[in-house]
């Protein structure tokens, strides 16, 4: 089973287009009309039609769907269609998914999307107001009634425990805050574009759930975002470079929940990433010094840190110092606390745009980047690449 060897997904597939709409937080349309946009941008990006599509993959939190979209957009007959649960989890298994499709002859062009007025509209950080009864919500149901309502709260746990264990304090998860700020600064696209932060802003920020603070939290934002994969062969006569799927893996672990795995031995890391990682690694032949950058989802300041101590960057309890010295470019576009929160779409994005050479943080000689989900959730992962 592929949790113990290698698969055999690497390098069959590519990434041909991305596109998005504005990030803001008030779009004024429909959550349609921004899945419609983003999914004709990247389309246009990689130089194809709405008559090449045959597949379509989205987040089960989405509230377009594929048959609706697609008669949007002008595509017409689909054979494969897809969707992968657990919210921000789900992102880099969108692109998993289409380049199975592609892999295996099921599609030849495979649009991911996913597109919120998250902003505007529902806000996932007000937390559970209402939920029909489901398995899956039975396990809030032990945690709701003591106030851990919101996921703040949830990831408030295990960053406390965190710290703890670490002998460290709450000033330390400002350096990712300051590090994905400082890119944001420079990006055009980023809602805190010329924005930056300090360490000092970060200890001033206001609490939140303790120990996170207002700039250890994601933004909240109304937009798009749309990612093209076909296969390598074909990727190499289209419009731009391809960033080529190296490995792509989905992770659970033992005694996982939906942001409340309260009742694992350790709360010190996140062992649905460290499946991810394992996979990753093994399929694709590579190690942590073989990254040069990194695309790491940071709803939560906290839980970056702990990502790189899964993966191996550095050993548990050491991440803070391994961001603060810079020792790996991380969410060059400026993550989701700092470009926007779009469930991790935008970071595939710009892991693209690295490998491209077209990012305006760009890492020089980028080859090899990491891209990650969403954590504290079954999540997934990508290692994208240059073609050659």
């Amino acid at each position: 089973m592929s949790l113990r060897r290698a698969d055999s997904l690497g390098g069959k597939a590519a990434v041909v287009g991305i596109g998005a709409t504005e990030f803001s937080k008030d779009s004024g349309r429909s959550e349609l009309k921004l899945a419609v946009e983003a999914v004709r941008a990247a389309l246009d990006d990689a130089g194809l039609t709405p008559a090449d599509v045959d597949g379509l993959v989205t987040f089960t939190m989405d509230t377009s769907p594929e048959i609706t979209v697609a008669q949007a957009a002008g595509i017409g007959e689909l054979s494969f269609f897809s969707r992968v649960h657990y919210g921000g989890g789900a992102a880099c298994a969108t692109v998993q998914q289409a380049a199975l499709a592609v892999a295996s002859g099921v599609a030849d062009v495979v649009v991911c999307y996913r597109a919120f007025n998250e902003r505007s509209g529902r806000r996932f950080g007000s937390g559970v107001q209402q939920r029909e009864p489901t398995a899956e919500g039975t396990a809030l149901g032990w945690n709701l009634p003591f106030g851990l309502l919101t996921p703040a709260s949830w990831v408030a746990m295990a960053a406390q425990r965190y710290l703890h264990a670490y002998g460290l304090t709450p000033e330390v998860f400002g350096h990712v805050a300051v590090t994905d700020r400082r890119h944001a600064a420079r990006n055009p696209a980023a809602y805190f574009y010329g924005k930056p932060i300090t360490l000092a802003d970060h200890a001033a920020s206001r609490w939140i759930v303790e120990p996170l603070r207002l700039l250890d939290c994601c933004q909240e934002t109304d937009g798009g975002q749309a990612i093209v994969v076909t296969s390598a062969e074909r990727a190499r006569d289209l419009r731009r470079p391809p960033a080529v799927i190296v490995a792509a893996a989905q992770g659970a672990g033992r005694a996982q929940e939906q942001m409340t795995s309260f009742y694992r031995d350790e709360l010190t890391g996140l062992p649905e990433m460290g499946v991810v990682a394992r996979q990753l690694w093994r399929s694709s032949g590579l190690t942590p010094s073989d990254i040069d950058v990194g695309i790491l989802y940071d709803h939560f300041t906290p839980f970056v840190l702990m990502q790189l101590e899964e993966f191996g960057f550095c050993a548990p309890g050491e991440a803070a110092g391994f961001v603060a010295a810079d020792a790996l470019p991380l969410n060059t576009h400026g993550g989701q606390l700092g470009e926007a929160y779009l469930h991790g779409m935008n970071g595939i994005a710009e892991a693209v745009r690295q490998i491209r050479g077209s990012s305006v943080n760009q890492v020089p000689g980028a080859a090899r980047t990491l891209v990650t989900a969403g954590t504290g959730v079954p999540t997934s992962g990508l290692i994208l690449g240059t073609d050659g």
